[in-house]
């Protein structure tokens, strides 16, 4: 300890003699350059904080003016910022990965990282281990898969079938609902229905009483009509009653339904005396008198009767209809094995709520950092048994569960400092590193824990850690890794790069890792093959292009250590997966792989896949992996171009339009990576595709015509020329299309045909000029960037073929429209136009149509673009050259105008205008108005000198 000391002490009088001998008060420099003793005086010291406080700043503006009349060398402006500018402008760019990925890139994260598989190459001609998943049973679970969604899909669609049908029968006329207070009008009504043979709709033992009519009395006699019957609700007829309701009494005699004398309203009736005796009917269930409870209402000094007693038919109070609490369940007799589990519940939940003691907050939080409160004075704590949380019961008897014990010494909220010098852990490190937390001595754990954890402590330092550290653990993982062995390393690595929240440097980080171990395992990474695909094959359609090469690289390393074989046995299953996203990533992949072993070894598989007749999931897929090979090697397909193409020429007859539409695309890859040679491998598949275009529609016939305009520049002038009329009859109907991408298709085939040789000029002139302006030359296409490119480009190779004259003719008129985005796209086409083909065929007529288009067009701008427009004067006026002479007086006085504009911006792009046009005044030999321009250049610069202090200086 002392040692230390004394080192400290040193370093710091060594620091101290230092600053002595060279104090930062005895620097000399320029005072010329860096002004007095505060050269940060003038300078803004506080941002406004609303834009108000920035306009009442004059020393704001004054800097800001300063700033923007900076001219700095372009070279400057194509230095990339740092973070910090970033962080400044509100634009930073999204750290984490997730959070830049549509929902299609998202579905990464679905994906489950599969066990490890047996290695044949292992163990040899030895059965393998029940345990270890084989190829056989990969391929079973794929083909079980496939049969469930197939399932699904056809129990979906007969319910589709099932609902179409009932929503195309006519539905039944609604039959009016019989009120229950109406009555049949017609005698025979009853006999003309039929009637259930219901068992409440039996018929009364007496006529004329209905089912729910009160039971007859004595004295009542019954209806002389038997046929009417009398409603259910009708008045419950009376003891004494001797006629019906709706009879008249006669003089003196007592009036139906009257109460007899010495009879209550609600009493039961008394039955001796009477000489009728009660008609005999079925005995319901709902008319007993609750017997067994005793009375109902207890009498004045009764007590309540005991809830112990087996309740009458008819329920009475509300005991029974009430949910039973825990509390009531004692009254209610002997307990049922529901009622006890329920008190159990009633106590343990008591029991986990009760507030913690003294002894467990201690346990739980650090001695240190926090104060014991009292409790207010006014605190009276819960202790009504009612207002206690009850349990929800649950079916008794849940087989083999016990509720599990808390752990209350468990920390919340406290993160705890990483142990042994170990970099700071983020929230979600935890999930994957919260095991080196736990304060277990390492002696005590297994040897395999132990190389675990060690892992586990190198990924950490790797993924959070400084740079020093993640350069140290980097290169112990490498040499260390077979040591460590494929299983623990990529069972640590591979989970990391699938965390949701993971971000740039760190995916970085960890697939480096991956890199640097694939390299020392060699072939000992043959079971963890689709584990490190099902991680890797995401970055190869990712929207970062680096993150695009680290994925080609990792499988490219992989395949070289693992070997074809395996890496076919890896991918063949996910060949035909009912996912999109897998099939299209797995093409991917094997396009890398073909890359890396070379495209002879895997044609035999391709081959095979390609004419799978289980499923045209993997048709599919073999085609896409042709097409992908072709993108990403380019020419080097040359030497299996024909192989290639009769491999997957089959699939443009196939009888799944997917299958087609992916053939057609794959033979325009071919073709494209191909040219200018290869068209005799493509023999076998031009019938096929003229035969295409002319019987598809949509998608299909966009892929068919794709694959046409590459094939086409590869053939010979006479047959470009012959098979280019044939195409164009079906291009041209396509003009029309309202499909964007159809657009953009046959815009691009235009292209490719009318470059080729063999097409002649009067043919592009007559037949395809006038509809293809008349269908693309529109607003809308200078909306979208893409199409917006796509024509300009597309004009400017028609220019080429039939001239200046016939190209700017049909669109200097459009130089003065209204839309501005659609003036830029004339303008940028112009200027192509003139700086390829110079302005020879211009004609006068034509020249001032130009001339006054393009003052126009300059002068009406009004976006931050203003680089199309300069350049588009510039190359017109130096191609007219001197025959713009008589324009220039006219010209000049727009330009000296505009630099009288308050607006700095005009001003600016008058005076850039004045650089593009001065070496054509000079040949046009109008000097004099060159110094008369020079003239006013220098009086503004010196007015505007005037109220800039800092142009005053440099002038």
């Amino acid at each position: 300890m002392d040692s230390v000391d004394a080192e400290i002490a040193r370093a710091q009088e060594e620091r101290r003699k230092m600053e002595e001998v060279a104090p930062l008060t005895s620097l000399t420099f320029d005072a010329d350059l860096y002004g007095g003793a505060n050269r940060f005086e003038g300078y803004e010291l506080s941002i406004p904080v609303t834009e108000e406080d920035e306009d009442q700043d004059a020393d704001g503006r004054d800097l800001a003016r300063r700033m923007a009349s900076y001219t700095g060398p372009k070279s400057l402006k194509e230095i990339p910022r740092g973070a910090e500018a970033e962080d400044d402008s509100g634009f930073k760019k999204p750290q984490r990965i997730i959070d830049r990925e549509d929902d299609y890139r998202r579905r990464r994260l679905q994906r489950i990282i599969s066990p490890e598989r047996n290695d044949p190459f292992a163990t040899g001609e030895a059965t393998p281990d029940p345990s270890v998943r084989t190829y056989v049973d990969v391929m079973r679970e794929q083909a079980l898969q496939r049969q469930k969604e197939e399932m699904l899909k056809e129990i979906a669609k007969k319910k589709e079938e099932e609902k179409n049908k009932a929503a195309a029968e006519p539905a039944p006329p609604a039959q009016k609902r019989r009120n229950r207070w109406d009555q049949s009008q017609e005698p025979d009504a009853a006999a003309k229905k039929a009637k259930t043979t219901s068992d409440w709709d039996a018929p009364d033992s007496t006529p004329g009483i209905g089912r729910w009519d009160a039971t007859p009395t004595p004295g009542r006699v019954a209806d002389a009509t038997p046929s009417v019957r009398r409603n259910r609700w009708d008045e419950t007829p009376t003891p004494g009653r001797l006629a019906d309701a709706d009879a008249t009494p006669a003089a003196g005699a007592v009036t139906p339904g009257a109460t007899p004398t010495g009879m209550t309203w609600d009493a039961t009736p008394k039955l001796a005396g009477l000489a009728t005796p009660t008609p005999k009917r079925q005995r319901s269930r709902w008319d007993e008198t609750p017997a067994s409870m005793g009375s109902a209402t207890p009498l004045p000094g009764a007590a309540t009767p005991a809830a112990a007693f087996t309740p009458g038919v008819t329920p009475v109070g509300g005991v029974d209809l009430a949910t039973p609490t825990p509390g009531a369940i004692n009254l209610r007799g002997a307990f049922t094995p529901e009622q006890y589990n329920l008190l159990r519940w009633e106590r343990d939940i008591e029991e986990r709520n009760r507030p913690l003691t003294d002894e467990e907050l201690d346990a739980m939080f650090p001695q240190e950092g926090y104060k014991i409160l009292d409790p207010p004075s006014s605190y009276v704590p819960i202790r009504t048994p009612a207002r206690k949380l009850l349990a929800t019961p649950t079916p008794l008897g849940t087989p083999l569960y016990a509720i599990p014990e808390e752990n209350r010494g468990q920390q919340f909220d406290v993160p705890k400092e990483a142990p042994g010098g170990l970099p700071f852990m983020k929230p979600e490190d935890y999930q994957y590193f919260g095991a080196l937390l736990n304060e277990e001595e390492e002696e005590q754990l297994s040897p395999e824990e132990q190389k675990e954890r060690k892992i586990m402590k190198l990924l950490l330092k790797v993924k959070n850690g400084t740079p020093p550290q993640r350069k140290t653990a980097l290169r112990q993982l490498t040499d260390k890794a077979r040591e460590f062995g494929a299983g623990p390393l990529f069972n640590k690595i591979l989970p990391l790069l699938m965390q949701p929240t993971l971000e740039d440097q760190e995916r970085h980080l960890l697939v480096k890792v991956i890199d640097r171990v694939l390299y020392k395992l060699d072939e000992l990474v043959r079971p963890f093959v689709h584990k490190i695909l099902v991680v890797i094959e995401p970055l190869l359609i990712d929207e970062d292009y680096y993150a695009r090469v680290e994925g080609r690289e990792i499988i490219s390393n992989l395949s070289k250590a693992a070997g074809l074989a395996t890496m076919i046995a890896a991918m063949r299953p996910d060949i035909d997966n009912i996912d999109e996203y897998v099939r299209n990533t797995t093409a991917r992949a094997f396009s890398v792989v073909a890359s890396a072993l070379g495209i002879p070894a895997l044609l035999p598989f391709l081959k095979a896949v390609c004419q799978s007749k289980k499923s045209w999931q993997a048709r599919h897929t073999g085609i896409k992996i042709v097409q992908q090979i072709a993108i990403l090697m380019g020419c080097a397909v040359l030497p299996h171009l024909r192989s290639l193409v009769e491999i997957i020429e089959h699939g443009l007859s196939d009888e799944n339009q997917k299958v087609r539409t992916i053939t057609a695309l794959s033979l325009a890859a071919l073709a494209e990576a191909a040219a200018p040679y290869g068209i005799e491998s493509f023999d076998s598949v031009l019938k096929p595709l003229w035969k295409g275009i002319r019987s598809h529609r949509g998608k299909v016939l966009a892929a068919f015509l794709k694959a046409i305009g590459f094939i086409i520049p590869l053939m010979d002038a006479v047959y470009a020329s012959y098979y280019t009329k044939e195409v164009m009859i079906i291009l041209i109907r396509e003009f029309q299309s309202p499909d964007e991408e159809m657009k953009k298709i046959v815009i691009k085939v235009v292209k490719q045909c009318v470059s080729t040789e063999g097409v002649e000029a009067d043919y592009i002139r007559n037949d395809i000029l006038p509809e293809f302006f008349r269908n693309f030359w529109v607003r809308r296409m200078a909306l979208d960037r893409r199409n917006y490119r796509q024509l300009v480009e597309t004009t400017v190779e028609i220019a080429n073929k039939v001239g200046v004259a016939d190209i700017v003719g049909r669109v200097v008129e459009d130089l003065k429209d209204e839309s501005e985005p659609y003036r830029r796209m004339v303008m940028e086409t112009i200027e192509k136009v003139v700086a390829n083909l110079g302005a020879s065929d211009i004609d006068a007529r034509l020249e001032e149509l130009l001339i006054d288009g393009i003052l126009y067009a300059f002068q009406e701008q009004t976006s931050d673009d203003a680089n199309v427009m300069l350049n588009g004067f510039g190359a017109v006026v130096n191609a007219l050259g001197q025959r713009v002479k008589p324009y220039l007086p006219q010209i000049c006085g727009t330009i000296k105008w505009r630099l009288n504009n308050k607006s700095a911006k005009v001003r600016q792009q008058a005076a850039d205008l004045i650089s593009r046009i001065a070496i054509v005044m000079k040949q046009c030999h109008e000097e004099q108005l060159m110094g008369h321009l020079g003239v006013v250049l220098y009086e503004y610069l010196g007015s505007a000198s005037q109220t800039d202090p800092y142009l005053k200086e440099q002038t």
